[in-house]
């Protein structure tokens, strides 16, 4: 299916309300891992650095990813600065989500590679965006996926490719680019649309169940003083706004900014079916057999 094709499609709306109750149910259960994507930059660096790695394995398995091979990547796609990138890297290994390769001890340049619980965690990922698409169509992506957890090594280069490539992806709309640019901004609008009315389609303003910022920032251990200014930007754009007495009533979202939440998944789910399609259906392989452990 093309972006358009999802993005008419009736059932887009609950597909997608499912979904984004799903990744915060992965949030709270892995917060740290969640934070590999929890900002538009982060995310794009970890899909680059995936793909490659997953590449690297495709020629010599084993051979890991080299940090120096990595910022080049990040540099040449012009996705963030080395430093920035670098600091991605340093906080991974800190927080034991990335680690040396095994028998690499005296290189001067040693290979990193993903542990074991990301690797599951992506493997997630893959299968609820999957299961979004089935819900679309009737198809049976994620079970044949789960089926074969070796694919992922395939298509996550794939998809890589397709969102970095993807000028709607490097710049959504205004606001969601607003929320996409700050710590955890996607979990944020996640918990705006599993929090919408059922049955708004034809409203400008589409009430939530959301009535406190502060709550709101708690619950997802963020902070408030940051999410409220992100807020009240947000509002002043007309993006969002209060139903009633400030911080005592549901807070709405408008029509356009959850019509930007959906074409984004749109265009994420288009590529990620095209990566599944020319895996499975026409048999390209692209990586190596990396499976979750």
């Amino acid at each position: 299916m093309t972006a358009d094709d999802i993005l008419a499609h009736p059932a887009l709306a609950p597909c997608v309300r499912g979904q984004a109750q799903s990744l915060l149910q992965i949030q709270e259960a892995s917060p740290r891992i969640a934070s590999l994507f929890a900002t538009q930059q982060r995310w794009l660096m970890a899909h680059a650095a995936l793909a490659k790695y997953f590449r690297n394995a495709a020629n010599d398995p084993g051979a890991g990813l080299l940090a120096e091979r990595f910022l080049e990547l990040v540099q040449h796609h012009k996705l963030a600065s080395r430093n920035t990138a670098s600091a991605f890297l340093k906080e991974l290994l800190k927080y034991d989500m990335i680690r040396f390769v095994a028998g690499s001890e005296g290189r001067r340049h040693r290979p990193i590679e993903p542990v074991p619980a990301v690797l599951m965690a992506l493997f997630h990922w893959h299968a609820l965006h999957l299961g979004t698409l089935d819900g679309l169509d009737g198809g049976a992506r994620a079970a044949g996926f789960r089926a074969r957890p070796d694919l992922l090594g395939a298509i996550q280069p794939l998809i890589s490719d397709g969102l970095i490539g993807s000028g709607d992806v490097r710049k959504p709309g205004r606001t969601f680019s607003l929320f996409t640019w700050v710590d955890e901004g996607g979990i944020v609008m996640d918990r705006l649309i599993v929090g919408c009315q059922q049955g708004a389609d034809g409203l400008a303003r589409i009430r939530t169940d959301v009535t406190s910022i502060a709550g709101l920032a708690q619950r997802l251990n963020l902070s408030r003083t940051q999410l409220g200014r992100k807020f009240a930007e947000a509002e002043a754009m007309g993006s969002l706004g209060w139903s009633g007495p400030r911080g005592k009533s549901p807070l709405w979202v408008s029509a356009d900014f959850r019509r930007e939440y959906h074409v984004a998944q749109a265009v994420k789910l288009a590529i990620i079916d095209a990566a599944f399609e020319a895996c499975v259906v026409h048999g390209r392989p692209t990586a190596g057999a990396v499976a979750p452990a």
